[in-house]
This record gives structure tokens, sequence and C-alpha cells, in this order.
């Protein structure tokens, strides 16, 4: 008849096993963000309030990399978005050509300034652990991009923007660094370029039955259909996937 293991044994298994349930997620997810433009990109990183930072809010990414961020095994909803042309000023200020967040490299919960291309986010909400996602150009475009899911179950489209939207984008929308005669590094949208409460969709056009495509909003849907384009665009292209394992932000896609 075999000894029973020593009960010091026994007591160091149970603990092995309570620590590695304790610290294992119950579903780990990952959000993982890919460049695979032929120039370097600053992701930014905001949450929404009450939502940690990841990741400090933004890094480098270089040409033909990526980083896989884990996401707070709770809810967590916030935005992701590239800047470009990055560079240290006088007095070793850090700015942006496009979707710079305040002059610093780590935007720590700041947002980025328009125009930029979106990505939005609310995960981990629901019975079914759903996450939802899409791809806005609401506040105009700087760098194509698209959100795969991967692994999960229900509505998982692959959304966003995949043309080069400065080689198009019309005069008026023209976002030049520097001004007036610098290279193109972003498209407007109708409201950044005129700020008008009808192209912005405030006050009285403030809801969906007088905010409206406009012919520079439509300029953006025309290119990429599976966008955001205005305040009141429509909402069913906001997806729920159920329990993906990553959620995939490629720029340059």
């Amino acid at each position: 008849m075999p000894m029973a293991p020593p009960s010091s044994l026994l007591i160091s298994c149970f603990l092995i096993l309570t620590i590695t349930t304790h610290l294992t997620p119950s579903h780990a997810l990952f959000l993982t963000l890919v460049n695979n433009c032929k120039y370097t990109v600053w992701p930014g990183i905001q949450p929404n309030a009450g939502h940690p930072v990841l990741a400090g809010g933004g890094f480098v990414l270089n040409p033909f990399t990526h980083l896989s961020i884990p996401v707070p095994d709770t809810h967590w909803s916030g935005r992701v978005w590239a800047r470009t042309g990055c560079t240290y000023a006088a007095g070793n200020r850090f700015t942006c050509a496009s979707g710079d967040c305040g002059g610093r490299l780590q935007c720590a919960g700041a947002g980025g300034s328009a125009p930029a291309t979106l990505a939005q986010f609310d995960m981990h909400h629901g019975n079914a652990d759903f996450s939802s996602y899409s791809v806005s150009l609401v506040d105009g475009f700087n760098v194509p991009m698209t959100v795969t899911p991967h692994e999960g179950k229900g509505v998982c489209p692959v959304v966003g923007c995949r043309s080069d939207l400065l080689a198009t984008c019309p005069p008026v929308l023209h976002h030049r660094v520097p001004a007036v005669h610098g290279p193109v590094v972003a498209c407007k949208s109708g409201c950044e370029a005129f700020h008008s409460d009808e192209l912005c969709c405030r006050n009285h056009f403030n809801n969906a039955q007088t905010c409206k495509p406009s012919v520079y909003s439509t300029f953006f849907k025309h290119a990429c259909p599976a966008t955001f384009t205005f305040a009141h665009d429509t909402p069913s292209l906001t997806h729920e996937c159920s329990s993906p394992r990553e959620l995939k932000v490629i720029f340059c896609h």
C-alpha cells in the first residue's frame, strides 16, 4: 500500500493550485496594434472616463512591428489612433504632425487632435463577454486602419478603412504641416474644416433627424463604407463580438 504524502506536500500543492487559479484570468483578451505602414507611427490610447490607461497611453511602433497589450479582465472602453510625423522639438517637447496628444509621447489619458482615424472599443460587457468595436472618420483621417477580431463568436467582421485617403482628399479638407505649403498629413472632416453647427451636428443639428450626411462625410463613406463618417451615422456599424481572444488594430492594412 503506497504511503500517503506528507501533509506539508499537500499544503504546498494546494497553495500552488490556488495561486495559479487566482492569477489566470477567466478570459484573456489582448489588444494588438500592428504597424504595416512603411513609416513609423506613434499609437495613442485613450480610455473613457473611469477606465485605466493602457501602455501609458502611447508609444512608438516602427514599420512592420506590433505590440500586444493585455486588456483588463473587466469592462474597458476607449479609443486608439495613430500619430504621424512625430519629433522632439526645442526644449525636448514631443510633437506630432497628426494626432498629437498635448506634446507628449505617452498620452496618459489625453485624446489626440483632429484630424485622425479612430478605432473605438467597448470590451467585456454583458453576460456573453461582448466586445464592441468600430472605426470612425467623424474626426477626419490620417492613416488607413482596420480592426480584426480573432476567435470570437457571433458578429465579428473586419471593419475600417484600407484606402489611403490622403491622395484623394479634397483640397478644402487638406491638413498640411507646416500650414499652407507643407505636405498633406491628414484629411479634415467637414466639421474641422468649416466649424459650422450643421457639419458638426451641434445645437439644433444634434439629433438623428437633423444631423445628416454632407458632401464631405459622403466622400469618406464612399471610400470606406465600413466606418462612421458623421455623428449620427448608422448605429449598426458597431459590432458585438462574443469572447474574442484578440482585437487587432492594423495601421495600413
